[in-house]
């Protein structure tokens, strides 16, 4: 059997093995705290969830869906114009996702032609990266750096790979760094955008999950930004919906349409009961968001003190449900890090070195186990001794 050269750029790797560890460990009857995974262990507001099984209750909502419910995109676009002061026109600037990740995977097929150069962050996402090359693009890595903040820098992007760049993917409050990028990055994005014809994604899974009263907002409220870009918004996290996997593309109402053209022709659109939990999130109760947000910062604060107090000093992040940490300074790689925490202290995080080139010396910690879990990774961390240099 032949199969295609594109899946060379793919492989199981570490989480395969920290999966089978995971299993092992498991079997044997030891305990395992997974921290590597971002999945959500908050579910929906009860009001969701009613209106999911309402719906699903109803015989006549097992057709193909076709096509994004109108009440379904009049509620993004509200919700748009409620959360973020950003005008979408619900027909042109809006398109459904079957989570974000989807979206992120096939706008490549969308824009890029193959051997066209892509620009993506690095540490990233690895969907960032992926879905470029399932097109078959070349990709350029733009340093996110610690020394800057994590936000790229756009000035040090080589004057032929901008001429030659097709679009560039960007994410704040980004995962994996959890960073935030200032107004005057957008503004200078936008311009660099215009300037080099560059079509700008911007991924914004994160906007609830900002921490210390600080807020954040969309990439398309600042001016010029519906001209060169579209975003990407998800349920996810900021409604315990991952499992129900709902996203949205909205912007520049050129680029939505392609993607609509694209998924025409791929999937019959979202499950219907699961369009009415999407307008149940976004148009009901939204002290639900708050409470989220609370908790994710209180699992902040005791996995970033506790492993700062035994001597890991670990930052605390402003926005995301991760955290972002330098592995200790007697370890060489992350994946050493990480297979020690595994197999010593039972506790799960992902390497850096999976998110990208710069990724190397840091792990990602998600924050998807409750406190009093958090509490005892912790403990089993100290326990086996691993953050101290001689052990």
């Amino acid at each position: 059997m032949k199969f295609a050269k594109r899946m060379e750029h793919f492989s199981e790797g570490i989480f395969t093995r920290l999966l089978e560890i995971k299993r092992k460990r498991l079997g044997n009857g030891e305990p395992v705290i997974d921290l590597s995974v971002g999945t959500p262990n908050i579910p929906p507001a009860q009001h969701i969830m009613t209106a999911l099984c309402e719906a699903a209750a109803d015989a006549s909502n097992y057709t193909y869906a076709v096509n994004d419910q109108s009440e379904l995109l009049q509620a993004v676009s509200e919700w748009y114009k409620r959360r973020y002061h950003v005008e979408l026109n619900p027909k042109t600037q809006i398109c459904s996702l079957l989570g974000s990740q989807e979206g992120l995977a096939h706008i490549s097929l969308a824009i890029v032609d193959e051997g066209d150069l892509v620009l993506v962050p690095d540490p990233c996402y690895p969907v960032f990266a992926d879905g470029p090359l399932l097109a078959g693009a070349e990709l350029y890595y733009m340093p996110q750096k610690e020394e800057h903040g994590y936000v790229i820098q756009l000035q040090d992007i080589p004057e032929h790979i901008a001429r030659k760049a097709k679009f560039m993917l960007v994410s704040y409050p980004n995962n994996p760094t959890t960073a935030m990028a200032p107004d005057q990055f957008y503004l200078d994005l936008i311009k660099f955008a215009k300037k080099y014809d560059i079509i700008i994604l911007h991924d914004n899974a994160y906007s609830e999950l900002v921490f210390d009263e600080k807020t954040c907002g969309s990439f398309l409220a600042y001016p010029g930004a519906m001209d060169v870009g579209i975003e990407f918004n998800s349920l996810s996290k900021t409604y315990g919906l991952a499992g129900a996997r709902i996203g949205f593309c909205v912007g520049n109402p050129d680029i939505v349409s392609m993607l609509k053209k694209l998924k025409s022709n791929m999937d019959y659109g979202m499950f219907l009961p699961i369009q009415k939990a999407a307008i149940a999130a976004i148009t009901g109760d939204q002290s639900e968001v708050e409470r989220v947000r609370d908790i994710y910062e209180e699992r902040r604060d005791v996995l970033c003190e506790g492993f700062t107090n035994l001597g890991w000093p670990i930052a605390k992040p402003e926005a995301t449900m991760f955290i972002w940490s330098r592995i200790p300074d007697h370890y060489d790689t992350s994946e050493q890090f990480a297979m020690d925490l595994v197999i010593k202290a039972g506790v799960i995080v992902t390497p850096g070195s999976a998110f990208g080139p710069s990724g190397e010396g840091y792990v990602r910690l998600a924050l998807v186990q409750d406190k009093e879990t958090l509490q005892q990774a912790i403990i089993s961390v100290d326990d086996s001794g691993i953050l101290r240099k001689n052990n």
